[in-house]
């Protein structure tokens, strides 16, 4: 089993480009190639699947722990010829170092070769020794690097650490953005063109063999943590159906909250707010992850049919468990950025708008306060926060509930959330169901009582 993990020096220093550069010529040369994700980014994964064709899974020590990490990767690592895991912010800032130590990965660096030839050599050497041994770097990888001259003075600098190669800084190649991040794999930012290119600019200037061949092997590390066989498990009829808003408004899941709901007797269907016209036939929950409403709040407001099966469905207590997005289709109405106000489900009382800049963001430790669609009272998960948007009003007097309470990394308490109307529970927070991996089987089991 090969595997290795592209790290960098810091964010914004070129390595998911390297990363898909890397997944995407892997697949070119005939390899089978898993990728996957450290932390919660669910932008980077869909990203990932157009390159090479398979579907990446989020990695994330913090909301799931050692053993379900370890097993989630050998599980889908087991079925490929070699994994990449792309890091998250630079190599010791948001647990990257952590997670290739867990699995036995070594560390293929991206550095920002901008402005620098020969010094890149101490920025190498820095991290190297910043690990004290705990992270096996097993080469480097410049990118926006001028020129064959600039890229010869810049591995001069790098002394006992093998260089793999580079990216030119006139790479024709850019990844859109916007407010959240990168554009989502849902609204096609890369053409197979960009994607082929890219592939053939890494086979020409970075060397691919080396990587495989040089350390970037699993370090004999015994994989702890029980996830079954996807593959091979029985397939039995489902016991329960969840109706999966999922459309270019809604696209942030973590796919191991699918894949652990079907294990628990789920069967998925996918349905679109934006065009289709009613919750699906024979569906016995609703869940509705986050997205980019905003950007498509004319056309969600404009269907006004399934806007009125949402409604109907949580008026007659009916489950809907909704995330970021899905909680602000489910409100009253939105201001998108441009304080244009559309209507929305109205389920919950209250409107949302965007802010020009970041809310909130951070890791998140929720307790239930009472018994609900995801557990029982006292029951904790563990999942992360990141939106522009907010609440744009105090929560009125009505019925709603606050089921949530709610601490940071660092455990200090943040206000109540997870607002309850009957059986729809909504929050900002994307959960992670592998922070409780029963929790998927009891969410089945609420769905099986209240049907």
């Amino acid at each position: 089993m090969q595997g290795m993990i592209i790290a960098g020096t810091h964010s914004g220093c070129g390595k998911t480009t390297v990363t898909l550069g890397i997944l995407a010529a892997l697949k070119k040369k005939g390899l089978v190639v898993q990728p996957f994700k450290a932390g919660p980014d669910f932008i980077d994964t869909g990203l990932h699947r157009m390159a090479c064709g398979r579907t990446s899974r989020n990695l994330d020590l913090w909301m799931c722990g050692d053993d379900y990490v370890q097993a989630c990767f050998q599980r889908h690592a087991a079925a490929a010829d070699v994994s990449v895991v792309e890091g998250v912010m630079g190599l010791y800032d948001g647990g990257t170092a952590g997670l290739a130590s867990v699995l036995g990965l070594s560390v293929v660096l991206v550095v920002d070769g901008y402005g620098m030839a020969e010094s890149a050599g101490a920025v190498v050497e820095g991290f190297r020794s910043f690990g004290k041994g705990a992270v096996t770097i097993a080469g480097v990888i410049f990118n926006r690097v001028a020129s064959s001259n600039h890229f010869n003075r810049l591995k001069e600098g790098v002394k006992d650490i093998p260089v793999f190669g580079f990216l030119p800084r006139d790479l024709n190649f850019e990844i859109p953005h916007r407010h959240l991040g990168l554009i989502t794999a849902e609204e096609d930012p890369l053409t197979m063109e960009n994607l082929d290119r890219l592939a053939d600019t890494v086979i020409s200037s970075i060397d691919i063999d080396a990587m495989l061949s040089l350390g970037c092997r699993m370090n004999g590390l015994t994989i702890g943590g029980d996830l079954p066989d996807l593959q091979t498990a029985p397939q039995t009829p489902p016991v329960c159906r969840v109706a999966v808003a999922y459309d270019k408004a809604f696209c942030f899941y973590y796919e191991d909250n699918l894949d652990l709901l079907r294990e628990a007797g789920a069967e998925i269907i996918r349905f679109s707010p934006l065009v289709d016209e009613a919750i699906p036939e024979g569906a016995d929950v609703v869940y509705i992850g986050g997205g980019y409403p905003e950007i498509y709040a004319e056309t969600l407001s404009q269907n006004r049919s399934m806007l009125g099966s949402i409604r109907d469905w949580a008026a007659t207590s009916r489950p809907i468990y909704a995330e970021c997005g899905g909680m602000m289709y489910l409100s009253a109405g939105l201001y998108d950025q441009d304080s244009r106000y559309f209507p929305m489900a109205g389920v919950f009382p209250f409107r949302t708008k965007m802010r020009k800049g970041r809310s909130r963001i951070g890791y998140r430790e929720i307790i239930l306060k009472n018994d609900g669609i995801l557990g029982m009272k006292g029951e904790s998960f563990r999942g992360h926060e990141f939106h522009y948007s907010e609440i744009a009003e105090d929560l009125p007097d009505s019925n709603i509930e606050l089921n949530y309470k709610i601490t940071d990394r660092a455990g200090t308490a943040l206000p109540d959330e997870g607002y309850q109307y009957k059986n729809t529970l909504a929050s900002y927070i994307h959960l992670h169901f592998g922070s409780r991996p029963d929790s998927a089987e009891r969410f089945i089991h609420s769905m099986q009582q209240e049907r």
